[in-house]
């Protein structure tokens, strides 16, 4: 016993009841069978444990022996009151309300979620604190209903966002879930399914299992339940919430399925919540543990606390001094199976299978090591111990001694413990910081483990991460994937899981219409877009001085690109323009020269030579187009383009007129001598310049050219081009041109059957003829063309409709100067006139 105690609720047996008969009292007339749990047995130690090391700390309720109460509740409601109750007094039969002898200083337990609620219906009226080291339910939780419950166990959401980082760690999103047919079991999809739905999650099937089965046929409907929701599902991940026994009949069919099936349908990575301890059920051979190699498990945090294991050593199920557990305990765990047999033959059984020591047991058994659950107890007695002390030593204001014989205690009130036990923190054995949050909960979080199964019969749960809350906002989950043991079926290799293989960089996803979300088909990203992440959502749109890879992955800085004189192209062009040149110069040289001859003199020497001259400048003006664009080049391109052309094509209308005019003025009686001055042609000339004169000042007032860069002509080029600043006077320019062209082509049309052998209005004619094709086949080729092809089609028309006018009008005349001179004389002239 103890000057003051606690009394611990443990579930060590299953029970089961049968109808009753009414010949016995009814609280054990039914019970027909009951099964011990040898793990839970290790809860029980981790108690008795404490209570022996908070004994002898000298520093520690100094003069007062703490003792304890310890039941079995079967894990059963009815066994959970009862037992509550005889708690509340030490009489044989119950006397409540009355202290008769050690006071009851709180109650440690219970493991199940439900036999907690109904121990803290009880004991709450009372307002005696409660310690859980084992009921997970979020209804816990509620201080109004439940203010008196604490637990040394971390809330169940954060293990729910431990399981959703896990998931989201090693990117399964396609999973499938399994819980009992129960309240826990219904609570935990509700949960679960919700959470996964924010973070992008699918859950391929969701399974229930039923707790309860009574016959073959039921067992075998289970079975076949499971059987086809696992061969049936492409989910690689299954995670599985309940109890060890809740999930018995899982548990039954894999070990089935493991042994019978030469190809079983169990290759899945089971996630496990840490309400499932899978090795508390008991098992016969290795095989029944094999489907759990490689599973992750979640469990409340442990760590090793000295002296434990020593104080095992100390234990012998031949002499249990006290302990009323133990010898059931020793047969179970060392025969490996329901006890049934006479206590009188425990001795025997005992001496036979490994001297009663509890070293002796395998691991699949008994651990040695504390358990998450055990860890907890041995927590909470602590804990109670420390409340308690604190009160007794330092709480004068709740302290008032009363004499019991010769002794004194502290006459406290349970009440008073709780008002301690939500503020009080200390450091235990093992070094962890153990105290309860403001909803009375652990803080310590849950530790994943990797299950390990060794060929040898034992086994091994590996700590292989953590998930903890250190912060209201601030969630920690680590994890070492480099230290997990994955099942054989998966060759050591990190298992997927997922409804579609994962959509590659340079792919996006579209959902398939009434599928899950991770149902998905892979597209390809449009042109200039990209995703450079697995399971892109969208494709990103690249830069407009970027453009996508060939992968789609990545974009890439376009290349700077205009017409230069490096490239083919360039030098074609560059190379046209300059032998045009030297042509023109080469005949204007030519004319120059034989200035005095009548061929030159009957076609207005001044005039042919302003032609020359301005086609020259036509030519020359292209090498402006080339090369990179600047803000001179840009304002002198089509400004010195148009001008030259205008007057140049005011030369050919002024040349073409003054031939109509000679013609007209030899005939007789013409007054039309008087229009054969000079300064005619000179007017025409500056008229026609003035017109275009004026639309270029226009332009460059309103919006001149300048340098632009072209980013969408094409996909991997930005095209350094200049910018006409406004499209609207180029055509203006573009337009009065024609118009100048059309003139002088009507004009030269009405003159080119005079009777004159060196009469050039017929070549003039062909020549504003060529010249014309050419522009107006300019206008649809420009505008169909990009980038720096539409700066070589203007060069080109340039270039093109120079040379008709040049070889048209000038051409003949050099043929009958170089190779026929002698019909360059006034006889000849004459002689054709008349």
């Amino acid at each position: 016993m103890g000057d003051y105690i606690f009394g611990g609720i443990f579930s060590l047996h299953s029970a089961f009841y049968g109808q009753g008969t009414f010949e016995k009292p009814p609280l054990f007339f039914n019970l027909i069978t009951k099964r011990i749990h040898p793990k839970n047995y290790q809860h029980v130690l981790a108690a008795v444990f404490a209570v022996h090391e908070i004994n002898k700390d000298p520093m520690l309720l100094s003069n007062i022996t703490l003792g304890f109460r310890i039941v079995d509740n079967y894990y059963m409601g009815i066994m959970t009151y009862l037992y509550t109750l005889q708690l509340l007094t030490t009489q044989e039969r119950g006397i409540y309300n009355y202290i008769c002898d050690a006071q009851l200083l709180a109650i440690v337990g219970g493991l199940d979620s439900e036999n907690s609620i109904q121990i803290s219906n009880i004991v709450g009226v009372y307002k005696i604190p409660q310690i859980s080291y084992g009921s997970f339910d979020a209804v816990l939780s509620d201080k109004i209903r439940f203010p008196f419950f604490y637990r040394m166990i971390p809330n169940e959401s954060l293990q729910f966002k431990g399981i959703i980082q896990l998931l989201l760690h090693f990117s399964w999103k396609w999973i499938g879930i399994m819980a009992p047919d129960n309240n826990g079991g219904e609570k935990f999809l509700r949960f679960l399914t919700i959470m996964l739905s924010k973070h992008d999650i699918c859950v391929s099937f969701t399974q229930t299992l039923a707790t309860k089965t009574a016959s073959e046929t039921e067992i075998k409907t289970e079975f076949d339940k499971i059987e086809t929701i696992y061969s049936q599902t492409s989910a690689n991940v299954v995670v599985a919430s309940g109890d060890s026994r809740d999930l018995l009949m899982f548990t039954i069919w894999m070990d089935c399925n493991a042994y019978y099936k030469e190809i079983p349908f169990v290759t899945k990575v089971l996630i496990m919540t840490a309400q499932w301890d899978f090795t508390a059920v008991n098992s016969k051979g290795l095989w029944f543990l094999k489907p759990f190699h490689g599973a992750l498990s979640f469990t409340i945090h442990t760590n090793n606390v000295p002296g434990f294991q020593d104080f095992l050593d100390t234990l012998d199920c031949l002499y249990p001094k006290g302990d009323i557990f133990i010898q059931e305990f020793c047969l179970s765990a060392f025969k490996q199976g329901y006890y049934n047999d006479d206590m009188n033959s425990v001795k025997y059984e005992i001496n036979g299978r490994g001297k009663g020591k509890m070293k002796s047991l395998p691991g699949a058994v008994f651990e040695r090591v504390l358990s998450g659950q055990s860890y907890s107890t041995y927590n909470s007695v602590h804990i109670l111990a420390q409340a308690f002390n604190a009160i007794y030593s330092y709480g004068s204001k709740y302290r008032h001694l009363k004499k019991w014989g010769e002794s004194s205690f502290l006459n406290m009130q349970q009440w008073q413990l709780h008002r301690v036990l939500k503020a009080i923190g200390f450091n235990n054995s093992a070094g962890d910081k153990i105290y309860f949050n403001e909803d009375q909960e652990s803080t310590d979080g849950y530790d994943i483990v990797n299950c390990i199964i060794f060929p040898n019969e034992s086994f091994s749960q590996v700590k292989v991460g953590r998930v903890e809350q250190q912060s209201l906002k601030n969630l920690v989950f680590t994890f070492k994937d480099n230290a997990v043991v994955w099942n054989n079926w998966f060759n050591q290799t990190t298992p997927h899981s997922f409804c579609t293989d994962n959509c590659q960089t340079g792919y996006y996803r579209q959902l398939r219409q009434g599928k899950p979300v991770c149902c998905y088909d892979c597209i390809p990203c449009p042109e200039d877009m990209i995703s450079n992440t697995t399971d892109a959502q969208y494709c990103s749109q690249c830069p407009d001085d970027e453009h996508s890879s060939q992968g789609q992955d990545e974009c890439i800085p376009k290349s700077i690109d205009f017409l230069s004189y490096t490239e083919t192209l360039g030098i074609l062009l560059a190379s046209s323009s300059i032998i045009l040149s030297f042509i023109t110069v080469l005949i204007l040289i030519i004319f120059i020269k034989l200035r005095k001859t009548p061929l030159v003199k009957a076609n207005n020497r001044d005039i042919t030579y302003a032609l020359l001259f301005l086609l020259l400048l036509c030519f020359l003006s292209s090498l402006l187009f080339i090369g990179k664009p600047r803000r001179v080049t840009c304002l002198l391109q089509q400004i010195m383009f148009g001008l030259i052309f205008t007057a140049a094509v005011s030369s050919v209308l002024a040349k073409t007129i003054t031939v109509i005019l000679v013609f007209k003025a030899i005939q007789p009686g013409s007054k039309m001598r008087t229009w054969l001055k000079k300064s005619v042609a000179n007017s025409i000339m500056l008229l026609c310049f003035l017109g275009q004169f004026v639309i270029c000042v226009a332009w460059l007032s309103i919006s001149p050219p300048f340098p632009d860069l072209d980013l969408t002509s094409q996909r991997t080029k930005v095209i350094v081009k200049c910018n006409e600043g406004s499209v609207a006077m180029f055509y203006c320019v573009l337009s009065y041109m024609g118009f100048l062209a059309f003139i002088s082509f009507i004009v030269a049309s009405f003159a080119r059957n005079l009777p004159d052998s060196f009469n050039e209005a017929k070549f003039i004619t062909f020549s504003l003829l060529v010249f014309c094709s050419v522009w107006v086949s300019f206008v649809p080729t420009y505008l169909s063309t990009k980038g720096k092809y539409m700066v070589a089609v203007e060069i080109f028309c340039i270039l093109a409709s120079g040379a008709g006018l040049l070889g048209c009008i000038f051409f003949p005349k050099c043929y009958i100067i170089i190779v026929k001179p002698g019909l360059n004389c006034k006889d000849h002239l004459i002689r054709k006139v008349l």
